[in-house]
């Protein structure tokens, strides 16, 4: 789920603030610690080989999260793409692999532990 700022719903407005609210934006029920995460990607970069020997060979672990800049295109187990660029918020539900069309600074909220796990096993097909 893709939603730029714009598209997301004022629910207040007073001078010096703005306040936008999407609500139904993904579900962590059933997850337990979120971790906050700030990546840094280059254009090019393809999980795919990473996230081989995952289940479905995909990333099971939900995310949300805010481009900073850059655009990301991700795909899923059915091969919908999906790309979010600048001033998106998004949603990435558990199945997915990810490509960086264009360097990217993004913050992602994760549950921690099944997050910790796929992060684990990139760092072990990295360092074999």
């Amino acid at each position: 789920m893709r939603l730029p700022k714009d598209d997301v719903a004022v629910r207040m407005e007073i001078p010096g603030a703005v306040v936008r609210q999407q609500t139904g934006f993904g579900s962590a029920k059933g997850f337990d610690t979120l971790s906050a995460e700030y990546f840094t990607l280059s254009a090019g970069v393809d999980t795919t080989p990473l996230f081989m020997g995952l289940d479905g060979d995909l990333c099971q672990c939900p995310h949300w999260g805010f481009v900073l800049r850059g655009q990301i295109t991700t795909t899923d187990a059915a091969g919908a793409r999906e790309t979010v660029q600048a001033n998106d918020l998004f949603y990435w539900p558990p199945g997915h692999n990810v490509k960086v069309d264009a360097d990217a600074d993004i913050v992602m909220f994760s549950p921690q532990r099944e997050h910790s796990l796929v992060i684990d096993h990139m760092i072990r097909k990295v360092s074999a």
